[in-house]
């Protein structure tokens, strides 16, 4: 079967993945907000802050190796199915332990640890099943559908979980994304048949290792995925205030009240929703590093207003605004590495990337976690933001990286290696 044949009916399918990902997102994302409102409010420390986003994302760093290889060896299908099972099924234990009266704090940050083994296994699968599904002209417009998708249930989800946690306790959130996480698997299981690619097809006579150092070395053979990665370390480090601080910040400057949280979430998540929207039906630039530079542009603009705006309905604006940035940043840096990436090392390399923003965010945290209990978090904010500015400006001088950007041909599929 030609990979035409396999992708005749692309829109049913895709249209039950992105379906199911999507409910499995609102339940995960209701259990996020749960616990990450419990600890700002009952600690308002940035220690702690630190503590639980280490949690969330070491994990993930520390699979991500193995999960890579994963998505390039074994069916991408079932090592998501896989993966929402075992969240699930941990869940489903930790709402019974609450339930049943036993529910120490600690328990909040074992199930944030192993909810991110599930994301380290998810993530590079997902990444590189999406051109099995869909034809390579569409990435861009699917990537935007989804990031809309996506934008709206973080827009649903602080709501609800602020409701829920206003008139019951963290247990029934728990239990809610048992059941979106059992619905996603269902749609997967039952009715979604996605041909298995290439490689997991074939023998594998390599070792996990081998398997992993091939992708390592065609990382260093394609000349801009080594600066479009080392770009992406700084900027991570130089994101976690933004990413992680924000919600302390607010609780700190304008006060410890569900509905400000709640009300931060809601305007990045509207405007997540517009960015998604806009890059779905713009498109983007010719050349998507142009389109990723602008957006950085943004998120550093909007990085130091957020640390200078006195004002609480001024600073949800620029919250709002940040959101816009983020698809419209996202879509093409995924679609360009779908696109000149051999679909057979798309795992590794999501795998990779993966490692790089699963390890640098704590590492940002490290640093501007404690940071935050000694200096004002506004000052964090200016000062990143500038950083990002100045980042995004190099990016876009990076001749690999632009020529990376341009148009991808039919035959660039599984373009050549090429000398850096």
């Amino acid at each position: 079967m030609t990979p035409t044949e396999e992708k005749k009916h692309w829109k049913r399918d895709i249209t039950l993945f992105l379906s199911g990902q999507t409910i499995s997102l609102f339940g995960s994302a209701l259990v996020q907000y749960a616990i990450m409102w419990y600890v700002t409010l009952t600690t308002q420390s940035g220690l702690m802050m630190t503590l639980f986003i280490i949690c969330g994302f070491i994990p993930t760093f520390l699979l991500s190796p193995f999960a890579g290889v994963w998505a390039d060896r074994f069916n991408r299908k079932h090592l998501i199915m896989l993966a929402d099972a075992m969240i699930a099924s941990v869940t489903l234990i930790l709402a019974i332990t609450f339930f049943m009266g036993y529910d120490e704090p600690w328990l909040l940050f074992v199930i944030a640890a192993v909810r991110a083994l599930g994301a380290g296994i998810q993530t590079p699968a997902v990444g590189a099943i999406l051109p099995q599904i869909v034809p390579e002209d569409k990435l861009t417009k699917v990537s935007g559908i989804n990031g809309t998708l996506q934008a709206l249930m973080m827009f649903v989800a602080p709501i609800v979980s602020a409701t829920l946690l206003s008139v019951a306790t963290i247990e029934v959130i728990f239990f809610i994304d048992v059941i979106t996480a059992a619905i996603a698997i269902a749609a997967l299981f039952f009715f979604l048949k996605i041909p298995t690619h290439q490689k997991a097809s074939d023998n594998q006579g390599n070792s996990y290792l081998d398997d992993f150092k091939q992708g390592i070395a065609y990382i260093k053979t394609h000349s801009f995925l080594k600066p479009l990665f080392s770009f992406f370390a700084f900027f991570f480090v130089l994101m976690a205030p933004a990413a992680f601080l924000t919600p302390l910040q607010v609780t700190r400057s304008f006060g410890d009240d569900y509905w400000r949280l709640t009300a931060i979430e809601i305007a990045f998540s509207v405007g997540m929703m517009a960015g998604g929207a806009i890059i779905a039906s713009w498109g983007g630039f010719r050349n998507k590093v142009h389109t990723m530079t602008m957006a950085n542009l943004m998120m550093g603009v909007c990085t130091f207003a957020l640390g200078m705006i006195p004002n609480f309905w001024i600073y949800l604006v620029a919250m709002a605004v940040f959101g816009i940035a983020m698809p419209i940043a996202n879509t093409p840096t995924t679609v360009m590495l779908q696109e000149k990436v051999d679909p057979n090392y798309l795992g590794r390399i999501f795998g990779v990337f993966g490692m790089i923003s699963t390890s640098m965010m704590p590492m940002g945290m490290l640093i501007f976690g404690p940071l935050s209990d000694v200096i004002e978090i506004e000052w964090l904010l200016v000062g990143t933001g500038v950083l990002i500015v100045i980042l995004a400006l190099l990016f876009v001088g990076n001749k690999q990286l632009l020529e990376a950007g341009r148009p991808a041909e039919k035959s660039a599929l599984q373009e050549s290696a090429v000398e850096g």
